[in-house]
């Protein structure tokens, strides 16, 4: 019952709507309604200011984080953590606070994976700013960081750089990419034809 509590609390936690309550709260303005419509960072930037989103980018990053780091102490089984992990990015996709409609989970998830393995998350995280800072593309970076974050682990492991990643803890953060891939499916057909906006822009291009 403690680990299923743990999990659910994930889930909870993450579908905390920072970026909706952080903008709402500052100009009584429903996120929903600006830009994207998305509830994260990129579009509280739009909407708000930097130091708006810096607030949400590290409160979403600390909510996905929470639980693992958590269930670690509590010396979960690493199919908990990656439960825990999973859920809170659910949360954030689908919040229940917001009738389901959340945002992309990239943050949450750099969190939560972050804590259950970092060396390969700041692999990720490198990947996502060399590409930001070459195509100034902020969706093109997430999706190429959240889907070489599970090839960052299994490569990682097996040269000895880490202790290698239990496989349900691989599979917990490769269905997570997947996710987070399928949520970013608009941005992707923006891209092919050349209409994806990129940072810097009018609408800055809407990753997080």
């Amino acid at each position: 019952m403690t680990w299923i509590g743990l999990v659910v609390g994930a889930y909870l936690l993450g579908s905390v709507p920072f970026a909706y309550l952080v903008v709402r709260g500052l100009s009584g303005v429903d996120i929903r309604s600006i830009g994207s419509g998305n509830v994260g960072a990129t579009n509280v930037l739009r909407s708000a200011g930097t130091p708006a989103a810096a607030a949400v980018l590290v409160l979403d990053i600390a909510k996905g984080a929470a639980p693992v780091v958590l269930g670690r102490a509590l010396d979960a089984p690493p199919a908990v953590l990656g439960a825990c992990a999973l859920a809170a990015v659910l949360g954030h996709v689908f919040p229940v606070f917001l009738g389901l409609r959340g945002g992309k989970g990239v943050a949450t998830a750099a969190g939560a994976i972050g804590a259950l393995s970092p060396a390969p998350m700041l692999a990720a995280v490198l990947v996502f700013g060399v590409t930001v800072a070459w195509k100034r593309y902020v969706s093109l970076g997430s999706m190429l960081a959240v889907a070489s974050f599970p090839l960052f682990a299994y490569v990682f492991g097996k040269l000895g750089w880490m202790e290698p990643m239990p496989r349900v803890l691989l599979l917990g953060t490769t269905v997570a990419a997947g996710l987070i891939l399928m949520r970013h499916a608009e941005n992707v057909r923006r891209l092919a034809v050349g209409r994806e906006h990129r940072l810097g822009d009018h609408l800055e291009g809407d990753g997080a």
